[in-house]
This record gives structure tokens, sequence and C-alpha cells, in this order.
């Protein structure tokens, strides 16, 4: 089969990879399709640690094909999601209190194990999720990865009705953190981003208000948008340090500054006026098995709508490039299905 896998010239290739047989409560999956992510970027880089002859893809949807001895919650023709989170240990004191994807032996899928960027993959069948049926599975991508990480991360910000939220970074992320933010949370949403083009597309999708942070500056713009009071919570999604350090400007005392991005640099923090006005700086990562079925139920109701673009398989590295050129808006997807 066909498989997206990192060279050692921080580079992927197409392979023809053989599968091994299946384990106890283990599943195969023909995958149709599988979104390409910023933290595929990053596997792909070495910036996590040498990922080489790694199977790319943690945001994989497919159907269930055969399953192995001991598997009893999905069957053969089920639609599933193949996340980041490809397994954890299950007894560790995060698995147990609803933190999974803080587990210290947890395996994720196309970083530590062969992920969903192939033509099939292979899975820990109690860690997939249910696609549900009116949901469409080129988008279904997009929430598997995209969508649970900023559903779980507004979640985390504890924004209320009504309140001031911020989305810095309006990639794949950040416009699914803006739908989640308004139609979910009942948020008033502004959106910060330095490409014209995506904060026309996160007006689009709901932002009540965009700020250009290359042209415009983002504290005096928050707080004349929000009558001097300051936002209530950000949710950054960009992957630059500029954005996490405009992000504690732009909220007011008592706010909550929620980190999903993940540049590879560290953050300046204002210690006095942390301290002062008492804001929290909280790392939000994905989310659990519960997050993700709580998330595509949202999509099914037709509150968050994932826009995304068909790909070649092929065309992996030129997606990449495209990426850290932050050409695109939405998601890319890699197309199986032809």
């Amino acid at each position: 089969m066909k498989a997206a896998v990192v060279s050692k010239e921080k580079t992927v290739s197409i392979v023809d990879k053989q599968l091994r047989p299946l384990k106890y409560g283990e599943a195969l999956v023909e995958m149709e399709y599988c979104g390409v992510c910023h933290t595929d970027l990053h596997v792909k880089n070495g910036d996590f640690g040498d990922a080489t002859g790694i199977t790319l893809g943690h945001e994989g949807v497919g159907k269930v094909i055969e399953t192995g001895e001991g598997v009893t919650n999905i069957k053969v023709g089920d639609r599933v999601a193949i996340p980041w989170l490809y397994e954890s240990c299950g007894h560790c004191e995060y698995c147990t209190t609803g933190r999974e994807t803080l587990c210290r032996d947890v395996k994720n899928a196309g970083y530590t194990v062969d992920g969903a960027m192939a033509e099939q993959a292979i899975v820990a069948a109690n860690y997939v999720v249910k696609v549900p049926d009116n949901v469409d599975p080129a988008a279904a991508t997009s929430i598997t990865c995209a969508g649970v990480t900023t559903y779980k991360a507004v979640k985390v910000s504890k924004v209320r009705p009504g309140q001031w939220i911020g989305v810095f970074g309006i990639g794949g992320l950040g416009n699914l953190a803006v739908q989640y933010a308004k139609n979910v949370f009942g948020a008033k949403v502004i959106a910060f981003d330095i490409n014209d083009d995506k904060l026309a597309f996160a007006r689009e999708v709901g932002a009540d208000a965009t700020v250009n942070t290359l042209n415009e500056k983002p504290k005096e713009k928050a707080f004349e948008i929000t009558g001097g009071k300051g936002l209530d919570a950000v949710v950054i999604t960009a992957v630059a340090k500029t954005a996490f350090n405009q992000a504690v400007d732009v909220v007011k005392a008592g706010a909550r500054v929620v980190a999903v991005g993940l540049p590879v640099d560290k953050m300046e923090l204002d210690i006095p006026r942390l301290v002062l006005d008492g804001i929290e700086v909280v790392g939000s990562l994905v989310g659990t098995r519960q997050d993700l079925k709580e998330a595509f139920q949202f999509a099914a109701e037709g509150k968050v709508v994932p826009k995304v673009t068909l790909r070649k398989l092929e065309e992996i590295n030129d997606i990449m490039e495209e990426m850290e050129q932050g050409k695109f808006t939405g998601r890319m997807v890699i197309d199986f299905t032809k």
C-alpha cells in the first residue's frame, strides 16, 4: 500500500509499505481521507525528535475492513476517525481522571506510531471514534484534530456566553475555534491574524471583529472593541512567538490565555502583570475520546463547518511547503477515494 513516510532529508516520501497482521484489540481501516496538520510539518522537520520511517497523519477517516480478536466496540463497515491520541495506558493518574492525552506512555498517530496518511492503517480499536453518518467524511478529518483541539481549548478557556474571546491565528485550527466559540459557547469573538484573506474568512464563519496584527496594534484594538475592558479569554492557534506575547497584552484582569499552537520558541511573560492581574496561562493538548465525540456532534448539528480542499497523496511535499508559507485557509485533505 502507498504511505507518506518521514525521510531522513526532512521531506516526505511516498513508499510501498507492508502492514503486519493484526494483534489483539486492533482493527484495519481502509482510508478515505486524511487531513494535513501543522503538527505533521513539525514531525517531518524533526522538531519533536527523529521520526524517520514513520507514516504521517492523525486526521484520518476511513472504514473498518477487518477486526482482530477482542474487538467489540466497532465492526466491519463502520466509519471511524483516527486521531492524534492513538492509545494511552488506561490506568495511570491521567487516564483515570479524564486527562488521557497527558498519559506519560501515550502513543501518537503519525509521530510515535504509524499514522493515517496511507491507503490502510492499523488502529487500536478502543481509541478510534465513530464518525456520525451525517458528517461529510472529508470534513470530518478536520474535526478529528483541528476541531477537537479547538473545541477543547475553548472549553479550557472557561469563556461564558456573551463574553469576549480572542483567537490568534486563523488557519486550519483558528477558523474552527471561531466557530466553536461563537456557535457552541455563545461567546463574542475577535480574530487576530496577519493575513487579510484569513481575517475575511474569520468574518465569514462568525467572528464579530478582526484585527490585522501587522498594521494594527492588537492591544489598542482589543480594548477599543470591548469598550476599554479587554478580552475575557484568548485561544492561540498561531505558530509564531509574537502571537503568544500579544495574547497576554489583549486580555483583562482575571482572564485565561490558552496556548494551542506549537512554535519552537519560548514565550515572554510580564510576571508582575500575571501576578497583579491574576492572568492564567495554560496549555491545551488536543482532546480526549469524549471530547471528540462531542466535537463531532456539534458538526453533525451544523454548528461547525470545516473548510477543506482535496489533494492527492503525491502532493504532500507541496502541501507542506504551502503550509509553511501560509498560502491557504482551511485544511488540505488527502483523498484516498480516487
